[in-house]
């Protein structure tokens, strides 16, 4: 049986983890894709096909865009996944030059991807943006607040951008999923300027997150939901997959209080 093409996706950040997993989904669902990573990928048997891209640089995503268009002729699927996180920290313990850093590359790739992309989806009058945000973008998660207040804002950027494109047959949505056990969580950035203040708490909240990472979902449970999120006729804004459906809920419907204690009692911190 002949599979059907589904269009042309570029998946950043996609050497590992979730970013390769989505790539792989939806190379097996029909779509020709493209997957980028920041430093050249060593040759390989993929599904898809791998350019080097840094978020960070303008002149990186124009001439990657520019590179898929050469290629593939259109873009229908644009999935930002590139990013990273930072290790358990209080928000002080960050420089004004850490917290631009985080931001650069969480927030304002994702920016910079979509200014390169969408004239093209006009175009076309067609596309699909997929954002890959997190649990933490709609709740608090104490000691990492710059991580969370990046994924607060790629939220928010999602939903506006959703309803300022969908006349021109262009929608947004973001993927939040809660707790993944993938390689991105071996290599977090530090803090800056730590303070011996936090050294205890902050010992005790990663403590806490290498065991809830250890029974964690893997990769694939957020790959699923961006293939079907790809494939929707009417595509939701938001999408939670795994656990991450069930604390959607709670921020939902649980009263504050109830939502403060349970915070503060799954990382082991004094009420």
């Amino acid at each position: 049986m002949t599979k059907r093409n589904l269009g042309v996706a570029l998946v950043t950040g996609a050497s590992s983890g979730i970013g390769e997993a989505t790539a792989v989904g939806l190379a097996r669902a029909g779509f020709k894709v493209f997957g980028t990573s920041r430093r050249t990928a060593a040759a390989g048997q993929r599904s898809f096909e791998m350019l080097t891209l840094d978020v960070t640089s303008d002149e990186s995503v124009e001439a990657v865009v520019r590179e898929v268009i050469k290629r593939a002729g259109r873009i229908d699927l644009l999935v930002n996944n590139a990013g990273f996180g930072v290790a358990p920290a209080a928000a002080e313990e960050s420089s004004l030059d850490q917290a631009r850093a985080i931001f650069d590359t969480n927030f304002f790739g994702i920016v910079r991807m979509v200014r390169a992309v969408v004239p093209h989806m006009r175009e076309q009058r067609g596309g699909r943006i997929i954002n890959i945000g997190s649990v933490v973008g709609f709740l608090p998660m104490p000691y990492m607040a710059l991580y969370s207040a990046t994924k607060h804002a790629a939220a928010g950027y999602s939903e506006s951008l959703d309803h300022e494109l969908r006349t021109m047959g262009i929608r947004v949505s973001v993927v939040e999923p809660a707790y993944i056990n993938t390689p991105f969580d071996l290599n977090l950035m530090k803090p800056d300027a730590p303070l011996e203040v936090y050294r205890e708490v902050r010992a005790t909240v990663e403590k806490r997150l290498q065991e809830v990472l250890v029974g964690a979902d893997g990769p694939g449970v957020v790959a699923e939901m961006v293939v079907k999120a790809a494939q929707a006729d009417h595509p939701k804004i938001h999408y939670a997959p795994g656990l991450a459906r069930r604390m959607s809920l709670m921020r939902r419907f649980a009263p504050a209080s109830v939502l403060d204690a349970g915070v503060r009692k799954d990382l082991r911190l004094k009420p």
